[in-house]
């Protein structure tokens, strides 16, 4: 069998857990046998955090597969595949891991069982380095669903860092196939909106200080819009532990939604948090692309399964993105192509990211 085992150097470009997610999504969906050496090669911790491994258990779990070298700091795991099934799916970081994250690595998957799934992700919600839950139901729930899929996301409890404990239930049914995207258009900016947030023992001060200078630095850029960021305060049942944190999406007229994002922190000044987060959604909706550079990356595997021509104008190629186009194309007959974007505008650093899906069809329906 080793001998047609697909070989993954998990040290190579962006070198870190994203290398794993997409190749073990993959394997799982084509059915590939796969070793991964020099897991997070570079990294201060290298090998397998809690957060790689549970989304390691949970494709496996999903597939009934085998795998070796599953524990915490092991640089090399072998994953063998079963058959996708549906069901209900627990996967627990037992940290301030990201559901994202694992959400990230389980939804292309379940989109070819043979039956509706239900996650059940457990850990951090809103954690550093991994999209914060709000970016996920914001702003990639509705650009992903283009390919022609919904899924719900209902967020049980909000769980920061250190210690995680938060827990969303993801439920979705199976496709034949996704459909492409075509977002190249991306229009002129029509809201703004977002929100700020604080938990446990946290004053609403705070979200409302880390608006209001969010709301500041947007004006100096864009003078005519309406600009609506809500204070909140998670309700003590729905959050554990301590955080804050704030998210401001921009909604173009053509349907594009970027975003910028940021979390508090001890000794981090709250207005700093805003401007934080109001800087990178500018500096997103500077470059002149439909998605911002959070979103890039995780459509690649979308679009590598899709049946058919996909489009998405971008901003520079992000070393993320570069990383999963090249392991998309080592895993299947999918063909990617980036190309600058013939502006108008020569300031504009855009990009079209073109893919000639495998068009992968689900065996089971």
């Amino acid at each position: 069998m080793d001998g047609d085992r697909v070989e993954i150097d998990g040290g190579i470009m962006e070198g870190g857990g994203q290398i794993l997610r997409v190749s073990t999504a993959l394997s799982c969906l084509l059915g590939l046998p796969l070793r991964v050496r020099r897991i997070r090669a570079g990294r201060s911790q290298p090998g397998l955090r809690p957060q790689h491994l549970s989304g390691l258990e949970i494709i496996r779990d999903l597939c009934e597969g085998k795998l070796e070298g599953g524990e915490i700091g092991s640089t090399e795991i072998t994953f063998t595949p079963g058959k996708i099934k549906g069901g209900i799916h627990i996967a627990d970081t037992k940290t301030a891991g990201s559901v994202c994250l694992l959400m990230q690595v389980a939804m292309p998957c379940v989109l070819f069982a043979a039956s509706p799934s239900e996650l059940h992700l457990k850990g951090g919600t809103n954690a550093e380095m991994a999209p914060q839950i709000d970016y996920t139901v914001m702003v990639f729930k509705p650009i992903v669903e283009k390919f022609n899929f919904t899924f719900n996301c209902d967020i049980k409890k909000r769980g920061y860092y250190p210690q995680g404990g938060g827990e969303v239930v993801v439920q979705m049914s199976p496709v034949k196939e996704l459909s492409p995207i075509n977002l190249t258009e991306r229009g002129t900016v029509t809201k703004i909106y977002g929100r700020a947030f604080v938990a446990g023992a946290l004053p609403i001060k705070l979200a409302k200080d880390m608006a209001a200078a969010a709301v500041r630095c947007i004006r100096k850029e864009i003078r005519d819009l309406y600009i609506n960021i809500q204070p909140v305060r998670e309700p003590d049942d729905q959050a554990f532990g301590t955080g804050s944190g704030i998210i401001v999406v921009a909604e173009t007229s053509t349907g594009c939604l970027l975003a910028g994002s940021s979390l508090g922190k001890r000794g981090k000044n709250s207005d700093k948090v805003g401007i934080e987060a109001a800087e990178i959604l500018l500096r997103n909706l500077k470059h002149g692309g439909t998605v911002d550079d959070s979103l890039q990356d995780q459509l690649i595997i979308f679009m590598a399964l899709a049946k058919g021509v996909s489009r998405v104008k971008s901003g520079p190629i992000t070393l993320h993105t570069q990383t999963a186009i090249h392991f998309a194309e080592q895993l299947t007959k999918a063909k990617f192509t980036v190309t600058k974007s013939e502006e108008e505008d020569p300031s504009k650093d855009t990009y079209i990211i073109e893919c000639q899906g495998m068009g992968m069809i689900n065996p089971n329906l």
